[in-house]
């Protein structure tokens, strides 16, 4: 419910179309294998298991092999940066009514349902999950700030929250925002036994 006590439809956006360009194996890192299961299944598992209405992943420079229960878009501009995909994104949830977004990354496998979930939950215009106090995903976007998001270049919401900190609240979150950009990423996370 919002401030006017109206159901909100929040729909989850995973970004998942960029390039990977610093991880060096012999696949894409989302596709890469953590812990038995690819990269992006991690992150979709969550976003899915959430209280989202629907999610959303937005794709781009590789395919991916995706449940029937998420929508895929695909951004034919990914080389040109997140905040396309971010905008690609935006667009399907407006298709679908929605009236917030929570927007996670597809290379962070460790956040869990409970973060997507809790970011959700808020009523700010901006809501940015906080892992021992410090910023990570998933950030909720109102749809009264959409307008303000970039449509160009490699930043989704960062700049916008910088910029209106007034509109920002910071919802402590378990777990960890850890994303697994390079091989040294993968192996560390796949030696270790531990949760981070």
């Amino acid at each position: 419910m919002n401030r006017e006590g109206i159901p909100e439809k929040v729909v989850g956006i995973l970004l998942a179309a960029g390039g990977g360009t610093r991880f060096s194996g012999p696949s894409h890192k989302l596709t890469a294998m953590l812990r038995g299961r690819p990269v992006i299944d991690w992150a979709v598992a969550a976003a899915s298991a959430s209280e989202v209405a629907t999610t959303i992943v937005v794709t781009g420079s590789v395919p991916l092999e995706l449940p029937e229960s998420v929508i895929e878009i695909h951004n034919p501009h990914w080389e040109q940066g997140q905040a396309t995909s971010l905008q690609v994104g935006l667009s399907a949830a407006l298709d679908l009514g929605a009236t917030a977004v929570v927007v996670g990354l597809g290379d962070q496998p460790f956040i869990s349902a409970r973060s997507w979930t809790a970011v959700a939950g808020s009523s700010a215009a901006i809501a940015v999950a906080t892992y021992a106090g410090v910023r990570g995903n998933p950030v909720r976007l109102h749809r009264s700030v959409w307008h303000l998001l970039p449509s160009k270049g490699d930043h989704g919401a960062r700049s916008l929250i910088s910029l209106r900190p007034d509109l920002v609240e910071e919802v402590a979150c378990k777990g960890s925002a850890a994303d697994i950009d390079t091989m040294e990423d993968l192996h560390q996370w796949n030696s270790s036994t531990n949760s981070p």
